[in-house]
């Protein structure tokens, strides 16, 4: 018998886990569903277990903060929609990284990796580890931020990239623009921190405040001479490059 906890605050994706592992052709228990870091750090100290899927931003925190609380000797697969936590997770004994929404099949190679795992000696885990960072580095780098997280008075929800028409910043405050012409605030300060996050053959910084999504342009016209004003979906207003990056815009418009 396997036994299995779960960290994680999301309904939704605490049922999508718990349909896989039933459909598993194995023996496994989950002993216990947890939303928050101080009840993992509480039961961790009590319970050991054989394996952890856990989501890495709580209700009440970063679950790196569990790790670094209780000694986890178990491998853990993460599962969550940020993918700049990779280096992080394979310093916390993880041994695979999940990007929601993640498919059946990723969730069997994560599953497959984690039997490997338990059915390996010791020598054999240790470069079974190394071979796995080599293998989800080369995953993280090619990978994406597929949803940013919006907060409101009452909670916090999602917007997912692929509605996001063009990110926004003003006086320090970032903005996602999304394709209902609907604008909603970001947790990052920087358009910096958003360009590293996100798909560079499919958002283009503009200028020093916009950075556009390609699949939502629905027109390019000439502004000035060196200037060119750009109309995106659900925005009534144009965006218009800056004269330093028109040149650059034009051939990442053609790719």
């Amino acid at each position: 018998m396997i036994k299995i906890l779960i960290i994680e605050d999301e309904i939704p994706a605490r049922k999508k886990l718990i349909r896989f592992l039933e459909e598993l052709d194995c023996s496994t228990k989950i002993v216990a569903e947890i939303d928050t870091v101080v009840s993992a750090i509480t039961f961790l100290k009590s319970t050991s277990v054989d394996l952890i899927f856990s989501d890495i931003e709580l209700v009440d925190g970063n679950a790196f903060e569990v790790y670094k609380e209780v000694s986890i000797s178990c491998p853990i697969i993460f599962t969550t929609a940020y993918d700049q936590f990779w280096m992080d997770a394979f310093e916390s004994n993880g041994i695979a990284y999940l990007l929601k929404p993640f498919s059946k099949e990723r969730f069997q190679q994560a599953w497959d990796k984690f039997m490997l795992f338990r059915n390996s000696t010791s020598e054999e885990n240790t470069q079974l580890t190394k071979l796995s960072k080599l293998i989800e580095v080369n995953f993280a780098k090619q990978s994406y931020k597929k949803r940013f997280t919006v907060h409101t008075h009452g909670g916090f929800h999602f917007v997912d990239t692929e509605n996001i028409t063009f990110f926004g910043a003003n006086e320090g405050v970032i903005f996602a623009h999304d394709t209902m012409g609907k604008k909603q605030l970001l947790n990052e300060v920087t358009l910096k921190e958003i360009e590293e996050q996100v798909n560079p053959s499919e958002f283009f910084r503009i200028n020093r405040s916009e950075l556009i999504s390609k699949q939502h342009i629905e027109k390019v016209e000439r502004y000035t001479k060196n200037i060119l004003a750009v109309k995106m979906k659900g925005s009534a207003s144009h965006l218009k490059t800056s004269q330093s990056n028109t040149a650059a815009f034009r051939e990442w418009i053609e790719k």
